[in-house]
Parts: C-alpha cells; structure tokens; sequence
C-alpha cells in the first residue's frame, strides 16, 4: 500500500472546536491557546469566524482574537465567513485565507445558513470573488456529504453539484465534511472512487467528525486513495450547533499520533500539542475526547 509521505493537518480547533462549547471562552484565553497552536508546526490554523455573534456567542470576539494572535511565518491563519459583512470584517482583520460553508442538502443548508442551496451560491460568489480580488485564497466546506440529520443519505449528485459550483467561484480546495460522524470506511471509499473521477485529489481534503469512533478508520481508508489534507481540532473538541447528533472532531492529537507512528510525516511536534491541549482543558475544566488526552491526563494523575 502506497500512502502519501506526508500529510498536511489542518488545525479547526478554534472555530469549529469552541463553537459548540457553551462556556465562553476569554478572548485572552483563545489568544493564548492560538500561540500555543501557532509553536507545535502547524502550518494552518482556522483561528475564528466573523459570523453573528447572535448565531454563535462563542465567535463574537473574532476581530478582538485576530488582532491579539501572534502571526508565526509559514502559517495561514484563516477565518470562516457567511456573507460580505462577514468578508469585510476578515479582511480588515488581516486573515490569511477565507473559508465559505455550506450543505450538500437543503434541509441542514437552511437550518445552518437560513438559505437555500441555490440562494447561497451567489453569496459565496461574490464572497469568493471579492476575497480573491484582495489577494486571498478561498477554500471551502461542503457539509453533510455522508450523511444528514434531517435528509439521511445524501446523494453523490447533490454532492457534486455543490463542489462544481464552489470550484467554478475560484475555490482552492474543498474540504468534505461527514458532519455527524456517520461514515464508515466502506462508504469512503465509495464516495472517493466517485469523487476523484471527477475532482483532483490535491484540491480535496476531509473533515471527520468521531461520532461512532470511527474518524481514523476512515483517515485510514482515505489515505489509501491519496489523500493528504485532513482537518482536525486540538483535544477532539468540536460538534455542530445546527446538526443533532453531531459530536467532536477527528482530534489532531490522535491523529498525528497514528500518522507519525505509521511513518506518515505530519511536522508536528507532539509534546508542544499535548501542551497546548493542556491549556483549553484547563480552561474549559473537563477532560478532552480525545486519546492521547486521557494517557496525557491518567499519567499526570498517576505523578501527583
């Protein structure tokens, strides 16, 4: 089996980890923790969303986090954004990178964006086309690809229609998203087989949520495909306000653990993760979901 040499991570911890946390985190505090992100290697980090605060209380600090982080070279600092207010509040913070969203299916596109699949696209087009006119790069998430909360199985066409228009605005690279953690790796590989016949892999990446405990195995299956991005969030930390079910995300911790133990360079530094883990666990005041966590917390606790 011929797997990537390396694999590029990229860190979601930020915004698509806190977003689900309902104790406000400081905004001292997410500085502190995106420094900390910012020292591991890491060469990505999605470091906040300007969306209404009223939609995400945890995000409405996104100007106030931009302006504090310290700004490593090599490292994209991206935000996510719905619309053009949103676009205009990232770039004047200076963000690197622009990331839009949306759904693979109407039912969850309404519930997360209030918009229809077709009402969205010329959105994000002016959106995309406008952050590319100021030198950024675009990328992508398309929600709901495995499964949906509402609609069930989604299919492959719904999907493709998305990721083709989304390309057609000038996007870099899309990021599949198994939104609630309902794939397993026999669908991946189904929906790869297909997806790469239409799209180059190098402007793929995937987003595992681990539901049913199940983000490895379908990492594992991906990178028999050739895949070599992947998102993850710090601890496992994550889930989706507007998807029932949806749990924490494919933790980067445990998933530079298997990459680097299987030979797979991913130029992060573990013991620099471990610490900064540390710091959102201690703010947050609960163990995080993730495995490399709870050996982190159990030998602590077998020192004192």
């Amino acid at each position: 089996m011929k797997w990537p040499e390396k694999v590029t991570i990229k860190e979601v911890g930020p915004r698509d980890g806190l977003q689900n946390e309902k104790a406000i985190v400081s905004t001292d505090r997410k500085i502190e923790w995106i420094n900390a992100l910012s020292e591991t290697g890491l060469t990505y980090i999605e470091a906040t969303s300007f969306v209404r605060p009223s939609w995400i209380p945890q995000l409405g600090d996104a100007a106030e986090v931009a302006a504090g982080i310290k700004r490593n070279q090599g490292i994209i600092y991206a935000a996510l954004v719905p619309n053009m207010k949103g676009l205009e509040a990232a770039l004047n913070a200076g963000m690197d990178e622009i990331s839009v969203f949306m759904s693979a299916t109407e039912t969850h596109n309404k519930k997360n964006i209030n918009k229809s699949i077709s009402e969205t696209f010329p959105v994000l087009k002016e959106v995309a086309e406008t952050a590319q006119k100021h030198g950024k790069t675009v990328r992508g998430y398309v929600s709901t690809v495995f499964g949906c909360p509402y609609e069930g199985k989604v299919p492959l066409d719904q999907v493709f229609r998305v990721c083709e228009e989304l390309f057609s605005m000038g996007i870099s690279e899309l990021s599949l998203g198994d939104t609630i953690g309902i794939a397993n790796p026999r669908q991946v590989e189904e929906v790869l087989k297909q997806t790469l016949a239409r799209f180059d892999k190098s402007k793929l990446a995937l987003h595992f949520h681990d539901t049913h405990g199940m983000a490895l195995a379908n990492v594992l299956k991906s990178l028999d495909f050739g895949i070599e991005t992947f998102d993850a969030s710090l601890g496992g930390l994550g889930g989706c306000p507007y998807a029932p079910g949806a749990s924490g995300n494919l933790a980067t911790d445990d998933l530079v653990h298997m990459l680097e133990n299987m030979g797979i360079k991913t130029g992060i530094d573990s013991r620099k993760l471990m610490k900064a883990a540390h710091i959102m666990q201690n703010e947050l005041d609960k163990p995080l979901p993730s495995h490399q966590m709870a050996i982190y917390n159990q030998l602590n606790e077998s020192a004192k």
